[in-house]
């Protein structure tokens, strides 16, 4: 008895699947170098019940830096830069991160000083505090570069 063939036809949509299951793209920009400004400001969104800007903090920390999170009214004086921060979640028997994307701006002239964006629109995804430090980590790293995977 010879084993049964299938069409490649019936083969292509679970290939196309398998392929979208892993895509994702990660862009990051900076305009100048960001070791010098030490204390990070995480604005703190009002609608984030993840804990988002807690995962900011703690991975800022971890490459050195001051920070501390909370609402833009709470500002404090030793700030010198201020990251905000778009989170995008889906749901699809489990919530997952789809898309961050983050604004790196000088707390006292409000300038642009870096972006990066995540975005990865399947349930098969990094868990943020990972997405986080894939931002940030580059940004922080030195002198100026623009990044795209």
């Amino acid at each position: 008895m010879s084993p049964k063939i299938l069409p490649a036809a019936t083969l292509l949509p679970f290939l196309a699947l398998a392929l979208l299951a892993g895509c994702s793209s990660l862009d990051i920009r900076k305009v100048v170098d960001l070791t010098p400004f030490k204390h990070v400001y995480v604005v703190h969104r009002l609608t984030d019940d993840r804990h988002v800007d807690e995962m900011f903090v703690h991975e800022l920390q971890g490459l050195g830096h001051d920070a501390s999170s909370g609402p833009l009214t709470m500002l404090p004086d030793n700030a010198d830069a201020i990251l905000t921060y778009q989170d995008r979640w889906e749901w699809d028997f489990k919530s997952y991160l789809i898309e961050l994307d983050l604004e790196l701006r000088t707390a006292r002239t409000d300038k642009k000083l870096a972006d990066g964006r995540y975005y990865q629109p399947s349930p098969k995804t990094k868990a943020p505090p990972e997405v986080i430090h894939d931002l940030l980590a580059p940004l922080f790293a030195g002198p100026s570069t623009k990044t795209a995977r």
